[in-house]
């Protein structure tokens, strides 16, 4: 109910008694917002004892009449509604496989007022890991604690001259991944802003002085274990 709340609050302050009007009589936010956490929930599935993936990607179909109106919105109501996926991903302990996208498409023979959201749900035969990509570099992670920094025992190293030598700590619990700035000297920062302790979700990017480390989702490299009767190798 927060979320969604929140929703309304936010698109009320941006467009005011505009998006009041376009929503008098048509689709309302608040029901694109529980749809949309719905099928997260439905669709999200195990694929460990400590990770549950969800779908990122949604298309909310309706009426040509209604998505004529929401589009006078701009992007005032996807922004919004992306940010309702990935609040609700954190609040359930969901990991996304990329970044919430949203789509409104109009939809024949559907009646005025209603919706219908399709979620796009991620491939359950594959195994995917947490990884940190820097310079054309991927570094995937491992369970527990990695540094990032100027220092040649940072076991994830950047040679910026904005980057302390200890700079950053990432931390893959097996759940969840989270990035501490380790009290840096020009800090770390997430879209121009700085933090101190935040919760990662795929295609996030850092940015440590000049350089950019996107953390994202990819699938497990396949290994091969010897055949005993053929000799020949083959992918796991």
């Amino acid at each position: 109910m927060g979320f969604m709340s929140s929703l309304e609050r936010g698109l009320e302050r941006a467009v005011n008694s505009a998006f009041a009007r376009t929503f008098k009589s048509g689709v309302q936010p608040v029901e694109i917002a529980a749809a949309i956490k719905r099928e997260m929930d439905i669709n999200s599935y195990v694929v460990d004892r400590d990770r549950v993936l969800a779908p990122n990607q949604f298309t909310i179909q309706m009426s040509q009449a209604d998505s004529d109106r929401l589009a006078s919105l701009g992007t005032t109501l996807s922004d919004e509604l992306e940010n309702v996926i990935i609040g609700h991903a954190n609040q359930q302990g969901y990991h996304l496989l990329g970044p919430a996208v949203t789509t409104i498409a109009p939809k024949n023979f559907i009646t005025a007022g209603t919706i219908e959201v399709v979620a796009h749900k991620p491939d359950s035969k594959v195994t995917w890991v947490p990884a940190i990509d820097v310079n054309g570099k991927r570094h995937l992670l491992r369970q527990g604690s990695q540094t990032v920094g100027r220092g040649t025992d940072a076991q994830i190293r950047i040679t910026d001259a904005g980057a302390s030598r200890k700079h950053l700590e990432i931390i893959w619990s097996g759940k969840r991944v989270i990035a501490r700035d380790l009290g840096s000297t020009n800090g770390s920062k997430i879209n121009g802003q700085r933090f101190r302790e935040v919760q990662l979700q795929p295609e996030t990017i850092i940015t440590i002085g000049e350089t950019a480390l996107r953390y994202r989702l990819v699938p497990a490299p396949e290994t091969t274990t010897p055949q005993a009767k053929t000799g020949f190798w083959e992918g796991a």
